[in-house]
């Protein structure tokens, strides 16, 4: 968040000796102090080096120098002035607590905030993904994970963490679960579940890592959260069904601490699948980077010249090497029922190499990952930042200060948020969360 107010300036200048002792290897003081002025604001715990200071006795001693200061008046106020210029807030009231792991640019926080939670910590490495995350919420996430202790975390109900897909060691059957962890990213995770048992955790992870290694990984997983006390329930849900006109399947873990759990969790069952492309499209906006390019529109246009003449279109491929896959089998393309244009590598019996996937308007675009902005053959042009952001359920409010490809990126990364609403609101529905 740019253009602090004067206010919140001359807390960070009151607070800041307090906050540099409590900084972590990896992560910037201003990270503390940000997420410090949130935790007063919402009445929560404050980040705490336990070997410095109790959690409790650093929160007064940090109340008390800003009351001396009168910057602290009340908590309705401080969360007025805490909040007033950030885009996107939690309620002032909220009933739960939560991390943010992993970060990203904060699509799990923003399904979590709509449902009443208020989050009391968050890490992200990327330093753009970073400023996106600040510019948006307020705070800026602490950096490097592993250089962050458990115990110093914050009290915390649902612990949230679309974590990195990673392999695990499979050596030595006498090794614990957790130690076949060690040295991921996962091993964050349940490090942090052990030492704060939150009731609930949320994992995200791309479908693949159902069946990564033939299942191992994911073995690996829930059997270390089973170690950890944590019962767990997963499935793959397909943000297409969400409301927002994507064809996105992710897998989504829920781990319930052992002593609530009810053994009878539900996962959200939407079936949404009336919004399309057309919905959230702004066919007026021109822009002349986001033009497909002459071969492209050259090749589509063929496609429609010709596909009169038969269902599969044959493209010239002469301009490809001999022993290229397309120089061989040649690039068809085909026009689904649904209105989606696809290239594919081979003959018309062999579709399943797809080369390319063009949507229209009337249709769903395919997932939006990092390197990927989805295109449409009927505006001849690819998906804006805004429309992109729109297909992965973001607030019109949220905005970028990065580069276009970066942000992208960010999205192509990032989580759809009624998805994430819809997941949290049945993990309110748990017995003992709230």
């Amino acid at each position: 968040m740019k253009d602090k107010s004067e206010f919140l300036c001359k807390v960070e200048k009151t607070i800041t000796p307090l906050a540099v002792p409590h900084t972590p290897d990896g992560t910037a003081t201003q990270s503390v102090i940000d997420q410090w002025v949130q935790a007063l604001a919402t009445n929560s715990e404050l980040y705490c080096d336990l070997t410095i200071e109790e959690p409790s006795s650093l929160k007064e001693q940090v109340l008390r120098i800003l009351k001396e200061h009168n910057l602290y008046l009340s908590k309705d106020a401080f969360f007025d002035e805490a909040f007033k210029d950030v885009k996107i807030k939690p309620s002032k009231s909220s009933s739960f607590k939560f991390i943010d792991l992993f970060s990203g640019i904060g699509g799990i926080r923003i399904g979590t905030q709509k449902n009443g939670g208020a989050c009391v910590f968050s890490s992200e490495f990327d330093k753009f993904a970073q400023n996106t995350y600040s510019l948006n919420y307020g705070e800026i996430p602490f950096g490097d994970i592993t250089q962050i202790k458990e115990e110093s975390i914050p009290d915390h109900d649902l612990l949230l963490a679309g974590f990195p897909c990673q392999p695990f060691s499979y050596s030595g059957r006498s090794e614990g679960f957790e130690d076949k962890t060690r040295g991921t990213l996962f091993f964050d995770v349940l490090r942090i579940l052990e030492a704060k048992k939150p009731k609930v955790a949320l994992l995200e992870n791309v479908k693949g890592f159902k069946s990564h290694d033939k299942g191992n990984t994911m073995y690996v997983a829930l059997k270390a959260l089973d170690e950890a006390g944590y019962n767990t329930y997963w499935t793959i849900l397909n943000s297409y069904d969400y409301g927002v006109p994507q064809y996105r399947e992710r897998w989504y873990c829920v781990a319930i601490r052992k002593d609530i759990d009810s053994g009878n969790f539900d996962f959200p069952n939407q079936k949404d699948r009336t919004t399309k492309l057309k919905d959230i499209v702004d066919t007026e906006h021109v822009d002349k980077a986001l033009s497909l390019n002459d071969a492209e529109l050259g090749r589509i246009k063929y496609h429609f010249d010709n596909n009169h003449k038969e269902e599969r279109v044959q493209h010239d491929n002469s301009m490809y090497a001999p022993h290229t896959k397309k120089g061989r089998h040649g690039v068809y393309s085909y026009l689904k029922s649904d209105g989606a244009l696809r290239f594919h590598v081979g003959d018309v019996a062999k579709t399943q190499i797809q080369e390319a996937f063009y949507a229209c308007l009337d249709t769903y675009a395919p997932t939006i990952i990092a390197n990927r902005v989805p295109k449409l053959w009927d505006i001849a042009r690819k998906l804006s930042v805004s429309e992109a952001s729109r297909l992965q359920g973001f607030p019109e409010a949220f905005n970028f200060e990065v580069s276009n490809a970066q942000a992208y990126k960010q999205l192509g990364n990032s989580v759809t948020v009624p998805v994430i609403e819809a997941l949290v609101e049945k993990i309110k529905e748990i017995e003992g969360f709230i």
